[in-house]
């Protein structure tokens, strides 16, 4: 079955069935490999994308469900302004080591200051909730405070 898509700004079709998980049809169909598989179970996400401006878990996300809906991937925040800081910020405070969480954590952090441009810490705790096995977790906070321009500050 050909669906239409609406991926980073452009309109893409994909030939799946409806319930494909939208991982599948980015990274096997679309050839988008940026998002990750990690668990399949929307436990870790690595496989996060942005629809309609939310973080999402594509692995569990039928493709059919997101037909008209904006679907944004790690590779679309070199065009984004916002996700442009995020990286910077993620470089800055030398988040990543292995990586492979990392564009599941960009797109959690890009979700939660499109929503929320200057985010509690008690905000960034509950939103960032990716797991990551390297235990990148204090450069991943120290990169967000810095974002949400509460670095160095003292919190309760």
């Amino acid at each position: 079955m050909t669906m239409k898509l609406q991926v980073n700004g452009s309109p893409r079709e994909v030939d799946a069935e409806p319930e494909m998980p939208l991982l599948w049809a980015l990274r096997d169909v679309l050839g988008m490999t940026g998002t990750k598989y990690g668990c399949g179970i929307a436990q870790c996400g690595a496989c996060s994308v942005l629809v309609d401006g939310v973080v999402t878990r594509s692995c569990v996300t039928p493709v059919g469900s997101v037909a008209e809906s904006k679907i944004t991937t790690i590779e679309a925040m070199e065009e984004d302004a916002l996700g442009q800081k995020v990286v910077a910020a993620w470089v800055k405070h030398q988040v990543p080591q292995c990586g492979y969480c990392q564009s599941g954590q960009v797109m959690a952090a890009v979700s939660l200051l499109k929503e929320n441009a200057h985010p509690s810490e008690e905000d960034v705790r509950a939103a960032m909730i990716n797991l990551c096995r390297c235990g990148t977790y204090n450069a991943i906070h120290a990169a967000l405070s810095d974002l949400a321009g509460h670095a160095g500050k003292e919190t309760a």
